[in-house]
């Protein structure tokens, strides 16, 4: 397990809560949370671009 595993499992956010009773560190945590998020699934859309591509290569007339 790697430092970003342990962050991501103590760090915690739900879209839509209340935030007026957080700290300024944990928004800033959660921030990197959400941007470690946005980052995974971009990488997993180009990923599965990539096997869509390679795909319609192959089977293209």
């Amino acid at each position: 397990m790697n430092d970003e595993d342990d962050f991501r499992k103590n760090t915690h956010h739900e879209v839509g809560e209340p935030l007026d009773s957080i700290s300024v560190e944990e928004l800033e945590a959660r921030i990197k949370l959400l941007e470690l998020e946005v980052d995974r699934l971009k990488n997993e859309i180009k990923t599965k671009q990539s096997s869509l591509a390679a795909a319609d290569a192959v089977f293209k007339i």
